[in-house]
């Protein structure tokens, strides 16, 4: 699959990757606007382009759409595995209850829109 059409699900995931940033930025009142949004999601928004990285080149998975569940599921672990580790790398926090909520949070999204748009696929076919 080329890259125009891996486009929307990649830029899908980093919205969500913002959304995630910026929830937890306004929840914990942790610095002003864009750049603490900014701050929280480079980690992460890494870590999704690594996760689509691993799609398009893993044999299995390449030939598949990443707006597909399953993209998902393999996108999701990547992006808290990476995000996490760039975190500590860089000084940031990886206490446990963050390192919880954030792959709730990210697996809710991640998987979440495919989950909805393959419930809306399948309800199209009906």
């Amino acid at each position: 699959m080329r890259l125009p059409a891996r486009l929307p699900a990649l830029l899908l995931d980093l919205v969500a990757v913002l959304a995630f940033a910026a929830a937890g930025r306004r929840s914990h009142d942790s610095g002003d606007g864009l750049s603490a949004v900014l701050d929280i999601a480079w980690p992460f928004a890494v870590g999704a382009l690594a996760g689509h990285l691993l799609l398009a080149l893993a044999p299995p998975l390449r030939d598949q759409s990443p707006a597909r569940v399953l993209a998902g599921v393999v996108v999701w672990p990547v992006t808290v595995t990476l995000g996490m580790l760039l975190r500590q790398a860089t000084g940031d926090g990886t206490a446990w209850s963050f390192v919880l909520v954030a792959t709730g949070v990210l697996g809710a999204l991640l998987v979440g829109w495919r989950t909805v748009l393959a419930l809306v696929r399948r309800g199209a076919q009906e």
